[in-house]
């Protein structure tokens, strides 16, 4: 029989009744993405409003009682807005739209921001958040945005759900060369009977109790699931009942590797004071990169150089057992910096710890004559509590602000003024296109969701009469194909919703001739 003969024939009719129920499933699925993305902006503009003027509030002068109101208030909102992403990423992945954009990812600053982000979330619940990378690994080539958005799904759930010890976010290469990322938690281990259905649509380990303690529509590890597959990966869950779960995404990815570290200065080993295994696992793996060992102890008292973890001490800043003492402690305890200082402490690190403020700590301690008082190291300030990080503008840039909703524009009109720009305001992509031509400004941040000529249109048709004033892109959509379809358009760059001021601040730096860094 020819393959002819086995295939089935379908006369002129039935196929085209079949290419009709093929079109029309699309246009259904398509017609649900649109409705369900317009659903969300319209959600999502005035609660990046609300987001935004509480943000303003708490840096009012206010009372302890209302700034744990407004904490409590933004908290609910920031669970809000990440239930609607997950709605709307479903949504997308559900309909096939998963697009996957391959470019050089640098591993150690992405661990680094993913963990640093979440870290808040881990302290406000006196749990560690740490991160590792394979001394060996330095970059891949993939999608960063996906990863970080795995990555942010897989540590924030093991954070609902870990009330003691920690998170380890850990990436790797397996003996057969694969990329390895996993997520570990101390937390109460999954039920083997669970095992699979949280990793289906609404899934969660208990839903009646998971859903009423910890919120969410039980997506977020479904949309991993997608995202792994579409990479062409495989995603697995190792978990033990009250010791914890690790959940692990291996692909296959070109990658380079880091030149072997050489530090003649770095000590064979050094101490941790701390009884987080989480925290342990995390410096192990940074000093391993510089051939240092590291020991766990209860006591500072005999060792050489110490790390001790603020979270382990039961009272406040006690005397350094020795010159070359670091204590470890989160962002939230700056405060006490200046008495550790006093008690003969040689300096902090800031958790979550960085490899390179780590590894520069200690070399800097460890080059020290041993019977002379700890000389503090040059870069011993961290700018995550110093600020230092913080963009200053000079000058007075005149900003045109295209902004339809009225509490949006309030809110970005009174970031910029706070930076001493000039602000004219327009509520359309019309009035931008009339504006321009006549006056000259300095930056545009344009809203891309106006009526009438959105913000796309309006750029293309700036951009076709040779006009090449900045325009930064203002949006509560952070997708990656949101950002390339605003370079395409002509756009500079892309803010999104709610504004973040340093971000903000970089834009201005970044954009307008009229500032600078100070």
């Amino acid at each position: 029989m020819t393959a002819h003969q086995g295939a089935q024939n379908f006369s002129a009719d039935e196929f085209e009744a079949k290419l009709a129920e093929t079109l029309a499933a699309e246009e259904r699925l398509k017609g649900r993405e649109d409705f369900l993305k317009l659903l969300s902006h319209e959600i999502r503009t005035p609660l990046n409003g609300v987001m935004g003027m509480l943000s303003l509030l708490s840096r009012t002068d206010i009372s302890a009682e209302q700034e744990s109101y407004i904490r409590t208030a933004r908290d609910s909102g920031e669970h809000l807005l990440s239930m609607v992403n997950d709605l709307l990423d479903y949504a997308r992945i559900d309909a096939g739209h998963i697009e996957l954009e391959t470019t050089r990812v640098d591993l150690e600053p992405l661990l680094q921001g993913v963990a640093e982000l979440l870290s808040p979330r881990a302290y406000s619940g006196g749990i560690e958040i740490v991160w590792s990378l394979d001394p060996q690994l330095e970059t891949i080539q993939a999608d960063e945005g996906r990863l970080r958005q795995i990555l942010f799904n897989l540590a924030g759930n093991a954070l609902k759900f870990t009330t003691t010890g920690g998170v380890l976010i850990h990436v790797g290469l397996t003996r057969a060369g694969l990329i390895r990322f996993s997520v570990t938690d101390t937390g109460p281990g999954i039920p083997i009977e669970a095992r699979t259905r949280i990793f289906e649509e609404y899934g969660q380990v208990d839903p009646k109790r998971d859903a009423a303690r910890y919120g969410g529509a039980g997506l977020g590890l479904m949309i991993v699931k997608k995202l792994v597959a579409a990479m062409g990966g495989t995603l697995t869950l190792d978990s033990e009942m009250g010791v914890g779960s690790t959940f692990s995404v291996e692909f296959r990815a070109p990658y380079s590797l880091r030149k072997k570290a050489v530090s003649l200065d770095m000590p064979s080993e050094v101490t941790l004071v701390s009884a987080n295994q989480s925290l342990l696992e995390g410096a192990k793996a940074h000093l391993s990169a510089y051939g240092t060992e590291i020991q766990l102890s209860d006591t500072t008292q005999g060792a050489n150089i110490v790390l001790a973890d603020r979270s382990h001490m039961t009272e406040g800043p006690i005397t350094a057992s020795g010159p070359r003492c670091l204590i470890l402690l989160t962002p939230e305890q700056r405060a006490e910096i200046p008495q550790w200082r006093e008690l003969g402490w040689a300096g902090y690190l800031i958790k979550p710890l960085r490899r390179k403020s780590l590894k520069e700590q200690i070399e800097a301690l460890h080059s020290q004559n041993p019977n002379r008082t700890a000389t503090r190291p040059a870069n011993d300030d961290d700018e995550r509590i110093t600020g230092t990080n913080e963009v200053k503008i000079s000058g007075e840039p005149h900003v045109l602000l295209v902004e339809d909703n009225p509490v949006n524009a309030l809110l970005a009109k009174i970031l910029l003024q706070r930076e001493g720009c000039l602000v004219e305001r327009v509520c359309s992509g019309e009035d931008a296109i009339a504006i321009l031509p006549e006056r000259n400004f300095d930056i545009v941040f344009m809203d891309l969701g106006l009526p009438g000529i959105d913000g796309l249109g309006a750029t293309r048709q700036i951009r076709a009469m040779n006009i090449t004033t900045p325009v930064v892109a203002l949006t509560a959509n952070a997708y990656d194909e949101d950002r390339r379809a605003c370079l395409q358009a002509g756009m500079n760059d892309f803010l999104t919703k709610p504004i973040e001021i340093n971000a903000l601040r970089q834009m201005l730096v970044t954009w307008t001739p009229k500032t600078a860094q100070t």
